[in-house]
């Protein structure tokens, strides 16, 4: 760790930087005839399933406005008040259970949890994946009993504040209980998070770094897949990257996250026309760039089994404390098959690769 001062059940549905997205917004204008009552009790009369301590956090956390100015749980709403709410997405119907499992734990306290996820698990349950996810795992290490579908109140419990897909490795932040998630959610929501990936793509570039911007909305030729859309629709979308090292024709960035969208990098570099190497939903599974000769053939084919996954890493996360306002810092890095991936394409680059 590092202090600084400064600083669902388909591949789709358990996708990349979906922070904001985990997040909802409510627009409530109070009617002329309403008596005057406590905000946190007419919140919780307005808006179902939301507990009155994730409202109680939430209105601590700043993410409660009334006329646009942050109030206390006490305040008392007065007819035509506009009340504006932030909250983390609402209980899912699914029961959840407890399950054991090995956690790469980076981080631990009574507040939050870093978690250095390996490819290939599912961060939540959804319709096909109901067990073996993270969250089960991290259930049974919190010594969380089966819940149905979550506690309404719950003073121990992992929540979700951000996601990343199956496929991807890396640092996953997760808070212990209401106060903490709230506090999170609006750092992303805030965009005060710092995230950085790094991802293997295909082709060179010309500059040795830039901005991708451009609005993301579900491809209406494959909805299961993200795609560039005109300003008009889809979400707002912002991401940066910059060259770590150059193959020729594969090139290692790093990527960070102004905003945070479903398959965010994947969709960006695609649309740049930098796919993800070894991205099948995304075309990276191919060959896109380089020779025609059967020993390049070989190599990439050989390549691909090492790195049978999108090559994209979540290598740093950097937040503030919930509760003692720290910055906090984490790093990750590179698992094995994304490195012995690397080690194949620098070699390769070099003219020193004699095994393709």
């Amino acid at each position: 760790m590092l202090n600084s001062e400064d600083i669902l059940s388909s591949d789709f549905e358990q996708s990349d930087q979906i922070s904001e997205d985990l997040y909802e917004h409510h627009h409530i204008v109070v009617d002329r005839g309403q008596e005057s009552m406590r905000l946190d009790k007419f919140l919780q009369l307005r808006l179902q399933g939301i507990s009155r301590t994730k409202i109680q956090a939430a209105t601590k956390a700043n993410c409660v406005r009334v006329n646009d100015n942050p109030v206390k749980s006490s305040y008392k709403i007065k007819p035509l008040d506009v009340i504006s709410v932030l909250l983390p997405e609402p209980p899912h119907e699914t029961e959840l259970c407890p399950e054991q499992m090995p956690l790469n734990i980076v981080y631990e306290d009574d507040d939050v949890l870093v978690i250095e996820k390996q490819p290939g698990l599912v961060v939540h349950p959804g319709v096909g994946n109901f067990t073996g996810t993270l969250l089960n795992g991290l259930l049974f290490h919190m010594g969380v009993g089966q819940v149905a579908p979550q506690p309404a109140s719950s003073s121990k419990y992992p929540y979700l504040v951000h996601r990343i897909d199956k496929d991807t490795s890396g640092l996953l932040l997760v808070a212990k209980n209401e106060d903490a998630q709230v506090m999170l959610a609006k750092q992303f929501f805030d965009h005060t998070i710092d995230r950085k990936y790094s991802a293997l793509v295909w082709g060179d570039f010309r500059e040795d770094s830039g901005t991708v911007v451009g609005n993301l909305d579900r491809s209406p030729k494959d909805r299961r897949v993200m795609a560039v859309c005109d300003d008009d629709h889809g979400k707002h979308a912002v991401t940066h990257w910059r060259v770590i090292e150059r193959f020729g024709y594969v090139t290692l960035v790093e990527c960070v996250l102004e905003t945070g969208r479903t398959h965010q990098i994947r969709a960006h570099m695609k649309h740049i026309g930098h796919p993800l190497f070894s991205d099948a939903a995304y075309g990276g599974d191919q060959i896109l760039k380089g020779t025609t000769f059967s020993h390049y053939k070989q190599f990439v084919e050989n390549t691909f089994r090492l790195l049978p996954r999108q090559a994209l890493h979540a290598k740093l996360s950097g937040f503030e404390h919930p509760t003692t306002h720290q910055r906090l810092l984490f790093e990750s890095p590179l698992p094995p098959d994304f490195q012995s991936a690397l080690q194949k394409w620098r070699a390769y680059a070099t003219g020193s690769n004699s095994n393709a």
